[in-house]
């Protein structure tokens, strides 16, 4: 155990001097974009290599050359992932004096996580002289020459030169990539050696057996439950429960939880590691509902556990209320994202947030599931007069509540009048949609959420803030889209009461996620018209549209049917690391939102506007969680709520 720690800790020390050595930070070769005229700028490919990049991380230098000698020029530009929006004015660049050896100049920074559409406007008559579609590249400089190829024809050239080649900012991706392969492998290798007899022997002599049991044992990510057995009754009683726990659920819950660690840390910086800013999905999109998800099936699972061990219906009330206070109580009282506005008070509290929308839905979910629970549901016995159907027919009073939910989300987000603001408005407002509804953010959505919780209590920086720059306040866990997280929670008891009413036929098991798969997967299709901007009801984290749960539904059936296929059928696959975390997923969420800020999970670093060293902390961080989790673990501490 203490081998294993001291490994990844020693993998996370090289790693960081990996991501950090100078040969990563420095710029590629350079060349001329695509549809330019030019080449290369003045300097060589040595000169680039020797310098440090400057300015700020995922920008880049131009400098605008205006030899026109009779106008000045309005350069703005859009970024491609702001759809239908305004041109945002970059900078004037004055008119040439009439030489070449003195032309108009503005130096603008430019965003480099997008490609943007550059306009260039004549001062006189506002007309168009060129229009430029480019990705930049990071730290990279270039000039934008912008001169008279005909006087007589007054035609204008733009040139696009690249003085200085960008990094490749991707690098600290693939070289940690690599260093967690090579964990990996160690792993791997060690326990092939482990299964040599005189390699085991040798090993049995120079340590404790037990001791060695448990490290073996770790690195397979199965529990020992030799351990576990003692003179004490209720070790015992552990070690049958856990025998026959499915580790594949807290395997994906575990998956779930450190890749929203990783992005709650801030993912390197990299754009793909962040929120999307309005419609469409990155790495952070997929992480909350599938922990939405799997708390559902594990809710299928813990309450048919729980009234076959004979608890009344009373006491497991008592129980879901008490839980669902307490996410609640947490997620507004320590995880509170305006602790960084001063003191809390309730004149600027958060009111909605990850655990308290986690904490109503596992209510609601949980007591439906109570409420109309029948004997013999899940056993077969219950006779349905469709076979292929009979995993949902005993349950219809839930899928008509359910469905009910759904028509409330459809009917107050289409059809409830929003001051200001088009009916059925789904967009970010700001200066999407040509600028038309600055202050519709959200449309019906946000508008519930300033109503009733007020302007003050709500998320203040958007993901759609950045590139909409939308001024209103908007929170993504607001009123109306828990409807759609109990849409979602309510599909993973599906997959709960699948695993159940198919106990051990796990070809039944997986052909039906299959089958629920591929029917999420239709419905998204039908809602987006398998598009990011055009569908009905596009794919929006932010909304939580149904159109995202079906989607992420989609995914999650999918996930669960791999790891369930590699972990409890085939046994190909322990679960490790990410079951660790997986057991302790409350404390393990509330810990790195609570010491996000301490030693060792930040520290203050050299270049704050690399991503190497950025995503060597986060990193850094998100390893030592899992090596808690796996502590843990070995000492059977498992907080519960």
């Amino acid at each position: 155990m203490a081998a294993a720690a001291g490994l990844v800790a020693a993998v996370a020390a090289a790693l960081g001097a990996l991501l950090m050595a100078p040969g990563l930070t420095q710029p590629h070769g350079e060349g001329s974009p695509e549809g330019s005229g030019s080449g290369a700028g003045p300097r060589g490919g040595a000169a680039a290599a020797e310098r440090r990049p400057l300015g700020r991380m995922d920008q880049a230098l131009l400098l605008v050359r205006n030899e026109l000698p009779a106008q000045g020029l309005r350069l703005a530009a859009r970024s491609g992932a702001c759809h239908q929006c305004l041109y945002q004015l970059l900078a004037f660049v004055p008119p040439s004096n009439g030489s070449q050896s003195k032309p108009g100049m503005a130096v603008v920074t430019v965003d480099t996580q997008h490609p943007l559409t550059l306009q260039l406007n004549g001062s006189v008559g506002d007309r168009e002289l060129c229009k430029i579609q480019y990705h930049f590249g990071e730290f990279g400089n270039y000039s934008l020459v912008v001169k008279t190829l005909s006087t007589s024809t007054k035609t204008v050239s733009c040139d696009l030169v690249i003085n200085e080649g960008p990094i490749n900012s991707y690098f600290p991706i693939l070289f940690a990539f690599l260093v967690y392969m090579g964990i990996l492998a160690v792993l791997i290798a060690g326990h092939l050696f482990m299964k040599i007899d005189p390699v085991r022997s040798w090993v049995y002599k120079k340590l404790n057996p037990r001791e060695t049991d448990r490290l073996i044992n770790s690195e397979l990510g199965s529990p020992n439950t030799t351990d576990s057995i003692s003179s004490d009754p209720t070790p015992r009683l552990w070690s049958t429960v856990s025998r026959q726990r499915l580790r594949s659920l807290d395997t994906f819950r575990g998956l779930s939880l450190i890749i929203m660690v990783f992005v709650n840390y801030g993912g390197g910086k990299y754009w793909f590691f962040k929120h999307e800013s309005w419609n469409g999905l990155t790495v952070a999109d997929l992480v909350f509902p599938w922990f939405v998800f799997i708390m559902g099936t594990s809710i299928s699972l813990s309450l048919s556990s729980m009234l076959k061990w004979g608890s009344s219906k009373r006491k497991v009330l008592g129980k879901i209320l008490w839980r669902s206070f307490l996410l609640i109580l947490l997620g507004i009282i320590v995880v509170n994202p305006n602790y960084c506005l001063g003191p809390l008070s309730w004149d600027n509290l958060r009111i909605p947030g990850v655990l308290q929308r986690l904490g109503f839905t596992y209510l609601v979910v949980a007591a439906l599931e109570l409420l109309f629970t029948r004997a013999g549901a899940e056993s077969g016995i219950l006779e349905t007069p469709c076979p292929a159907l009979q995993d949902i027919l005993p349950y219809w009073p839930q899928w008509i509540f359910i469905l009910m939910l759904e028509v409330i989300w459809l009917c107050l987000t289409f059809l409830l009048p929003v001051p200001g603001c088009p009916r059925g408005y789904l967009g970010p407002g700001g200066i999407g949609d040509f600028g038309n509804y600055p202050n519709c953010t959200g449309g019906a959505a946000g508008y519930i959420d300033r109503l009733l919780l007020g302007e003050n209590h709500i998320y203040q920086h958007p993901s759609s803030s950045v590139i909409y720059q939308t001024m209103m306040p908007y929170d993504p866990e607001g009123i109306l889209g828990t409807i759609n997280t109990i849409v979602m929670a309510f599909l993973g008891l599906q997959a709960g009461k699948i695993i159940l009413f198919y106990k051990d036929q796990h070809k039944q098991i997986m052909s039906r996620f299959v089958i629920w798969s591929i029917l999420m997967g239709i419905i998204s299709a039908i809602l987006t018209k398998c598009s990011k901007e055009e569908g009905f009801i596009p794919i929006n984290k932010n909304l939580w549209s149904i159109s995202y749960v079906t989607t992420m539904s989609c995914f999650a059936f999918i996930l669960l049917l791999l790891i369930y296929y590699l972990v409890d059928v085939k046994k190909l696959w322990s679960g490790a690391p990410f079951f660790y975390p997986g057991m302790n997923s409350i404390l393990v969420y509330i810990g790195h939102e609570v010491f996000e800020n301490y030693f060792p999970f930040k520290w203050k670093m050299q270049d704050s506007q690399s991503h190497a060293e950025h995503l060597t902390q986060n990193l850094t961080a998100t390893t030592l969680w899992v090596i808690i989790s796996y502590l843990l673990y070995k000492r059977k501490i498992f907080w519960k709520i």
